[in-house]
Formats: C-alpha cells, sequence, structure tokens
C-alpha cells in the first residue's frame, strides 16, 4: 500500500543538515512513485522598509534573493535526485512561514508535511507561537516533526490514544492514529505500541471527603483504562505485551515511555485548538516537542477544515 505520494519538506534555511529531507528521502524510498517537493518561504522586512529604492528595484532584490535560494535547493536536491528520487523546488517569498505551507499543502494535494524541529525556550514561546505550533494546529495534512533519532529496523512506532474516549470524533481520532502508526510500520518495518495516560487521584477529593479511599479510586481509574485499552488493541490486533496504561499527564507519560520502549516515532492526534482556548489550555502535542527525543507524527480528525481554507 502506497501511504504517502505527495510530501511537502519544509526546508530550514539556518541549518546546513536538513534532518527533514533526510528522513522524507528514506520514506520516499519506500513508497513507488513517491515524489517530494522542497520548499523555502523566505522573507526580508528590509527589503520593504528601503524607501530609497524604488518599487521595481525593490521587485529586483527580492527576486535575485529567490533565485539565490533555489540554486541552492537544487543543491541539495541534486544527490537525492541521482539516487532516482523525483523532487521538485520551490521558493516563495512570505512573512508568515506556516501559512505559506499550509497555502502549499491545501494548493497541491501534499499528503504529508516533513519539517525539522528544534528546542523552542519557554519566553520564547509565551512572547509569540512558533512555527511548529501554528501547524500543529493549523495543517490539516499529517504533519512530522523530525529529531535526530534515527529510523531502525526492527524499531517501535508508539501509538498515543485516548482510551476511554466516548465522543465519536475522538474514537474515530484513536482509530485513525492507530491505523496511521500501523501502516507507517508496515512501510519500514517496525513494530506498534499504543499508550493511554490515565489521571491521579486528585488531592481536593481526598481532604474534602473522609471517606474516601484513593487507592481504591485509583485502581479502579486504571481498570477502566486498562479494559478500554485492552478493547482497542484486540480492534487492531495489538498484542498486550505493547500497551501501556500509565499514571499521569500525557505530557509527561508519553515522552517516559518513548524513551523507555527507545521508540523512534510517537504518533498521536491534534484537535487543532486556536486562539483563547489554545492559549488557556493548549494542545498535548505542543508540549510534546521539546520533551521527545524521537519524531512526531501529529493527525488531526477526519473532519477538520484548516482556518486558511476558509
Amino acid at each position: 500500500m502506497v501511504k504517502f505520494r505527495n510530501i511537502l519538506v519544509v526546508i530550514d534555511p539556518t541549518k546546513e543538515e536538513q534532518a527533514a529531507l533526510s528522513r522524507a528521502a528514506y520514506i520516499c524510498q519506500k513508497e513507488e512513485n513517491a515524489k517530494l517537493k522542497l520548499f523555502l518561504s523566505v522573507y526580508d522586512f528590509s527589503f520593504e522598509m528601503t524607501t530609497m529604492l524604488s518599487l521595481e528595484e525593490r521587485e529586483a532584490m527580492r527576486s535575485s534573493v529567490i533565485a539565490q535560494q533555489m540554486d541552492w535547493l537544487e543543491e541539495l536536491a541534486a544527490p537525492y535526485r541521482n539516487q532516482g528520487l523525483l523532487i521538485d523546488t520551490k521558493v516563495i517569498w512570505h512573512n508568515r512561514p506556516f501559512e505559506s505551507i499550509i497555502q502549499e499543502t491545501l494548493d497541491f494535494g501534499h499528503d504529508l508535511v516533513v519539517k525539522a524541529t528544534h528546542h523552542h525556550p519557554k519566553l520564547q514561546s509565551v512572547i509569540f507561537t512558533p512555527t511548529d505550533w501554528h501547524l500543529l494546529r493549523k495543517c490539516p495534512e499529517p504533519l512530522l516533526l523530525v529529531k535526530k533519532h534515527d529510523w531502525p529496523e526492527n524499531g517501535t512506532i508508539l501509538a498515543a490514544i485516548n482510551a476511554t474516549a466516548e465522543d465519536d470524533e475522538h474514537l474515530a481520532l484513536n482509530d485513525k492514529i492507530t491505523n496511521e502508526a500501523l501502516d507507517v510500520a508496515k512501510m519500514i518495518n517496525a513494530h506498534v505500541s499504543v499508550v493511554n495516560a490515565y489521571p491521579s487521584t486528585p488531592m481536593n477529593i481526598a481532604l474534602e471527603l473522609p471517606d474516601f479511599n484513593p487507592v481504591e479510586y485509583r485502581d479502579a481509574i486504571k481498570e477502566r483504562h486498562q479494559q478500554m485499552l485492552q478493547k482497542h488493541g484486540e480492534k487492531h490486533s495489538i498484542p498486550l505485551d505493547r500497551q501501556h496504561v500509565i499514571e499521569g499527564l500525557a505530557e509527561d507519560v508519553i515522552p517516559l515511555i518513548a524513551e523507555e520502549l527507545d521508540a523512534e516515532l510517537v504518533v498521536l492526534g491534534t484537535v487543532g485548538r486556536t486562539g483563547l482556548s489554545a492559549a488557556l489550555i493548549g494542545n498535548t502535542a505542543e508540549h510534546l516537542i521539546d520533551s521527545l527525543n524521537c519524531d512526531l507524527l501529529a493527525l488531526k480528525p477526519h473532519d477538520y477544515v484548516s482556518p486558511l481554507s476558509q
């Protein structure tokens, strides 16, 4: 089965090593008739602020920058083309990289976006939202955020789900996450494990209710999550020894089990929360970016519509 045919690779102009390109090329080699597009969004505010130059002169300078970057992309593509991969290149002038990436995906039907990710300083993430976070919230297609962890043969792909979800949207997303993990595992000869985090006992309940038994409460919650995960595992033929139910917040549990299993990829869903709810609540995937030591594949619900397409 061909999983990805039309892959958009986001190039980082600040890095010599292009981890996203290496990973996308590896995937492309596994997929028959797949093709890559190396994509670079560039912008220089100084051109727009140069009042001494005419509109034609500024346009000439902009065209020159784009041409230089196109030459660089062609250099990056050459070794992979020599290996027989189908590769296009594109440079666009845009002051909001995430918008240009998503619009390219919408306009040209890319079925996977691959981008290298880097550490986000905590203060910086408060002042403005990094491109990665915008993509996690608004990119309609699967988003693969790449780190330096290898993808070895017979490795582990970790599917992170909410096993006790009851609404149709989250149940469908659980199935989508697991199916995607299984498809990628088949493509790269890996194994799939699933993880589900369950909440700790609220301390305020133990304090307010003298007869409350926190141990019995925790055991009951754990048992319910185990039963629901087992049901999900049976549905997707995932053995019990690859099902993990762990107490704690998802953003804490998932990186810990990923490291314990030496996972090469974590697959999870993001509902694309934006606006005030995103600022106050956040998305699990966003909190995971810095904590994971492996790649992250983020998926949207089936009926998700990017705000950029409206």
